[in-house]
């Protein structure tokens, strides 16, 4: 014996709007039967079909792909549908897979953002860094996250902003020398497909928290390392942002690491 619903108790039972039946109605993919008062009535038998285009929209299923099948469904049709969610669901899988090793990586970026050396100069070796670029400076915070949401936007599925160590800033180096240690000549975010790539190399590096103003303090003292070590200022000059507003809107516990390349200085001949 068939139960029946009207429409407002089956879009209330399914969690959906009385449009989006409406919706499938003018589809032809679920046809109610009218009452003798003209209410539309769903049977028992209609909430099979409504679990099906719940589920095969799940998984990305256009509606005419949806409206085909259940119009023409058999044996055949059915195992090929059954072929597609599979494909659909393993293709969720590693998206998801990808998402969740994307969100692991950002929490150790976080986490080891603590444990970096503070106000101290180090000297490490850099391989080459593929990046994304745009070469456009900037003056304000604001400007530079315009330019940073570009460069998200080169793959929007890999590159996220919070928790991101990987993008950045070159400073001029040239004007740097001269005092100015906040003239900004592009924006960078490291990434394995970059059409770009930051030279490897010997760099010099120093990390601080709070805002950049502090390039004023931290700058010279890597000019005064190279100095001292013997090594010349050859650049890039860069600026990573480790944590940063978009990770916490709390100055202290935002982390920059200033690195600057080096090479020896040449000796007499």
């Amino acid at each position: 014996m068939s139960t029946y619903y009207k429409i407002g108790e089956l879009a209330k039972l399914y969690g959906i709007s009385t449009d989006v039946l409406r919706y499938y109605e003018e589809l032809g993919i679920l046809v109610p039967r009218r009452a003798s008062n003209g209410y539309r009535v769903y049977r028992t038998e209609d909430l099979w079909c409504l679990n099906v285009i719940r589920d095969l929209r799940g998984l990305g299923f256009s509606m005419e792909q949806i409206r085909t099948y259940l119009k023409e469904r058999s044996i055949s049709s059915s195992l090929s549908m059954l072929d597609q969610e599979l494909t659909a669901i393993d293709e969720k899988l590693e998206q998801l897979t990808g998402l969740r090793d994307n969100i692991l990586s950002r929490k150790q970026t976080i986490s080891m953002a603590q444990e970096l050396p503070l106000g101290i100069v180090t000297k490490k070796e850099l391989p080459a860094r593929p990046c994304h670029r745009i070469m456009q400076g900037y003056k304000t915070d604001e400007e530079m996250d315009i330019l940073i949401k570009q460069l998200v936007n080169f793959d929007r599925e890999k590159l996220y902003i919070i928790g991101n160590n990987q993008m950045g800033s070159f400073l001029n180096l040239a004007s740097a020398k001269a005092g100015d240690c906040r003239e900004y000549d592009a924006v960078f975010i490291l990434h394995p497909k970059g059409e770009h790539e930051i030279g490897g190399g010997t760099f010099l590096s120093v990390c601080y928290r709070g805002d950049c103003s502090q390039n004023y303090d931290y700058i010279p003292r890597l000019f005064e390392y190279a100095r001292d070590s013997g090594l010349a200022a050859c650049g890039p000059l860069l600026e990573l942002l480790w944590i940063d507003i978009h990770t916490s809107r709390y100055p202290d516990e935002q982390l920059t690491e200033l690195q600057l390349q080096v090479e020896p200085v040449p000796g007499p001949l």
